[in-house]
This record gives C-alpha cells, sequence and structure tokens, in this order.
C-alpha cells in the first residue's frame, strides 16, 4: 500500500509538473526572443528621423554610431541611388543580410527578420526625405545574435526544472508519510493477528491511525480481550465441574475399600484411583492455563459506578418480588478501575446471587461504593445470618457448609481483586449480616492488611460513607 500511494503520486505530480513546466518554458523564451527583437526595433527606430532629414554619408555615421547597436558594430543602412546622374547606392556600417532579403523588404515595404550567420537581422524599412524622391526606401539593418535572443532562457528553465523536482519530491515525501501512517497500524494488525493466532493471548494493537484503522484495531482488542474471556470461561467450567465429581469419586473409593480382597475389588480399586488421578490432573491443568491467560491478558478498564447501576437494575426486579429493602450508594459519578467489564459483573452477580440464596425473602442488602485514592471499595451487605468462618469461605470450592453452594463465588470475586493487587474480605455488616468489602487497586497498588480483630467489624477506619438512597 505505502509503494502504491508513492507511485500515484509519483505520477500525477510528474504530470502537472509537465502540463505546466513545458508551456511556461515555451511561453519564457517567446518572451526572450520578443525583448530582444522589441530592442533591435527601438536601434533602428533611432535611426529613422535622421534618414528622413539627410542622406549625407558624414551625418549618417554619426546617427549610426551614436545608437548603442550602432557602437557595437550591429548596425548597417542601405540607402538606394538616387534619381540624379551619376547616383549609386549607399551602404554604412557592417552588412549580414542577403541582397534578395533586402529586395523583399523593399518590395513589401515592411520590416522583416532573417536568419544570419551567428543570430538573425532585424530588417526595418524606412522612408528617405523629398531630395532623393519620395518613394525611395532605406533599409536599416539591426544584428541581434543568438545569446541576446535566448539571454535568460537557460536560468528559467533550470529554475522551472528545480521547482519541479522539489514538487515531485516534496509530494513523494508527503505520500511516504501519509502511506507509512496507514501501512504501519495496518502492519501491526496483521502481526497481532499472526501472534493470536500462535497462541499469544496477551497481544493487543494501539488504537491509532485513520480512523477505520483505528475501529479495525478496537475491533481486535475487543475480539482478544472474549477469546481470553472464553478460552477463561471454558477451563474455569472443566476445573469446576472435575471438582465436583470428587464428591462421587470419594463415595466410589469407599465402596471399593470395603468389597474386600480378590481380583475384582482389586481392579476396581486401582481403577477408581487412577480416575481420581486423571481428575486432580484435568482440575490442575485447567487452572494452570486460565492463570496464564489472566496474567497474560492486558488491563482493561471499566466504569464501577456504570456496572453496578446496571446489575442493580437487573438484580432490583427480584428484590421487589421478595420484598427486600435494597440501598445503593457512591454511583453518581463515574469511577474507573483496572478491570475488564465482564469480569466485574461476574463478581457482583457471585455476590447479590449469593445474598439471594442464602438470605430468608425479605432481608435488606445494600451496595456501596467509595473512591478512594489509591483504591476503589466495593462493599456489599446483607442483614442475613453472616457467614459463620470467612477465611475458610474464600477458600475456592469451600461451600462453608451452606446448602447449594459450590464454592466459587466468593472466589471469582477474590481473583477480580487480586489481579489489580487489591483482596476480598468477609466481615459483619451494620445490617447484622455478612459485609463482603472488595479493595480494587490502582497501578498495582495493594491495601495493606488490617488485624483479624478488626476484619471482622462492621466498620472500619477508610470505610466508605454508608449513606444511601434507597432503590
Amino acid at each position: 500500500m505505502r509503494w502504491a500511494l508513492i507511485k500515484v503520486s509519483l505520477a500525477v505530480t510528474v504530470m502537472v509538473v509537465i502540463a505546466f513546466a513545458v508551456p511556461l518554458g515555451m511561453v519564457i523564451k517567446e518572451m526572450a526572443r520578443d525583448r530582444a527583437f522589441t530592442n533591435a526595433e527601438r536601434q533602428a527606430a533611432a535611426i529613422g528621423p535622421t534618414l528622413s532629414i539627410t542622406s549625407d554619408r558624414d551625418q549618417l555615421d554619426r546617427a549610426i554610431a551614436s545608437t548603442q547597436a550602432g557602437a557595437d558594430g550591429k548596425m548597417a543602412v542601405h540607402v538606394p541611388a538616387s534619381g540624379e546622374p551619376g547616383g549609386l547606392p549607399m551602404e554604412l556600417g557592417t552588412r549580414r543580410a542577403a541582397e534578395k532579403d533586402l529586395a523583399t523588404v523593399r518590395r513589401l515595404g515592411r520590416a522583416s527578420i532573417t536568419d544570419v550567420p551567428g543570430g538573425f537581422a532585424l530588417l526595418q524599412p524606412t522612408a528617405l526625405g523629398s531630395s532623393l524622391g519620395s518613394n525611395w526606401i532605406a533599409i536599416v539593418e539591426v544584428y541581434v545574435p543568438e545569446a541576446e535572443v535566448s539571454n535568460g532562457v537557460t536560468t528559467a528553465w533550470l529554475v522551472l526544472a528545480g521547482v519541479g523536482i522539489a514538487l515531485i519530491v516534496g509530494s513523494v515525501t508527503v505520500a511516504d508519510r501519509l502511506g507509512l501512517r496507514m501501512v504501519e497500524p495496518a502492519q501491526r494488525l496483521a502481526g497481532a493477528a499472526h501472534a493470536l493466532g500462535e497462541g499469544k493471548l496477551g497481544v493487543r494493537v494501539p488504537e491509532e491511525g485513520p480512523p477505520e484503522l483505528r475501529s479495525a484495531a478496537v475491533a481486535f482488542n475487543s475480539m482478544a480481550d472474549q477469546v481470553v474471556q472464553l478460552l477463561a470461561n471454558e477451563r474455569e467450567l472443566a476445573a469446576d465441574l472435575s471438582h465436583r465429581l470428587r464428591t462421587p469419586l470419594t463415595v466410589l473409593r469407599l465402596n471399593a475399600a470395603s468389597l474386600g480382597e480378590g481380583p475384582a475389588a482389586d481392579q476396581t480399586r486401582a481403577a477408581v484411583a487412577q480416575l481420581e488421578r486423571e481428575v486432580d490432573t484435568i482440575i490442575r491443568t485447567a487452572r494452570e492455563s486460565t492463570s496464564h491467560s489472566v496474567a497474560n491478558a492486558p488491563a482493561v478498564g471499566c466504569d464501577v459506578s456504570e456496572v453496578v447501576r446496571e446489575r442493580m437494575d437487573f438484580w432490583s426486579a427480584l428484590a421487589e418480588d421478595e420484598d427486600r429493602k435494597v440501598r445503593l450508594a457512591g454511583v453518581g459519578a463515574p469511577i474507573r478501575i483496572p478491570v475488564a467489564r465482564p469480569e466485574l459483573a461476574a463478581a457482583l452477580d457471585a455476590l447479590l446471587g449469593n445474598v439471594f440464596r442464602h438470605t430468608p425473602e425479605g432481608t435488606a442488602f445494600s451496595v456501596d461504593v467509595h473512591n478512594g485514592e489509591d483504591a476503589v471499595i466495593v462493599l456489599v451487605s446483607d442483614a442475613g445470618p453472616g457467614i459463620a468462618d470467612p477465611k475458610a469461605a474464600l477458600v475456592r470450592g469451600n461451600s462453608g457448609g451452606r446448602e447449594g453452594s459450590t464454592g466459587l463465588g466468593l472466589d471469582i470475586v477474590r481473583r477480580v481483586a487480586e489481579s489489580t493487587g487489591g483482596d476480598v474480605r468477609i466481615g459483619r455488616s451494620v445490617l447484622g449480616g455478612t459485609e463482603v468489602r472488595i479493595w480494587i487497586g490502582r497501578e498495582g497498588w495493594r491495601p495493606a492488611r488490617e488485624p483479624r480483630g478488626h476484619r471482622l467489624r462492621g466498620r472500619k477506619r477508610g470505610a466508605p460513607d454508608r449513606r444511601g438512597a434507597d432503590v
């Protein structure tokens, strides 16, 4: 594309330069020629008054010598023979024109330009005085060298050529810069696509260049984020499903242990052990792949306030059906964090879903957002029975003894917080139930750990103001 733009620009500029420079060069040449012959005509006209008064040789010589052309030896005067007895033609100066050219001018009675060795000769007819007869015509010859006819033409052509070359070089340079501005983003996009195809999930494209390429870069980055998220979800799903197999595997292992001795029992126990090892391998591989994909993926920001309002709008309908009082605070202004929008939405859904699953209908809950200087804090509080062992609840797969829980919701929240250098804390809320506090760091900030005794308090130093409006 870059070379194509350069070639097009070169061709167009060359055609424009030729279209203007060639006619202009011809005009300059004609102007120089007209200037030279106009000057010769003025020199010839200067001798006219003398010829109209007298035909005396001495006086004519002095008149010729008084002109610039005569002083330089470039003027001649051809006077015809008089009608008196013994009259002879008279020539003053050096003649260069041929006799036939002189005869033609006398016959036609108008000025003429003829070629002579080394240049041109202007032949100007002039009427003589009454002493020689009214029909007698003298011819003034002015010699114009070739150098005077082309004086300044070469310089003007060189200037035109220089201007044309400068225009061509400038046009090619501008086309090259424009082409580079278009080609570099396209090359980066192509390179990123190849890298993504090779499995480098962390590659992203800078959103630069023309609007079309910026749109393509935005679409590519969005696609790459979706690919990373889909792969992470697939691997998480594989790990979660495999994790659920451990419970029936434990039952099988206990039953196999009670089979007693014998080849069949031994084969059954060996098969159960092998199956358990395979499940452990699947879980470990899926978790490692997911961690590697998340680590290599670039940070993608979102607006906390917007995501929280959107998810609360979704859950408010169910809260109204179950007669739950809901309070939302701290989402009046945009707050940017280095967390992808789908990840934050999944974390909020996990926490709000736990409130609906593990608290009785009519239990109030609230969501507060605090915009700190170094971190953003999101609190989800409820008035339910609370969590007996907050530390154990943060362990992946630990349901805390709650019926219907897989123990994965809080792990999702924890991974979102830790991806920004923050963490998750569980304590007692001012509503009387559980308070899950998500610390989301900015630029890798990690909040200082508080003493264990302070974590379970409903209010801490630096906690956000819990005043808010009901929704």
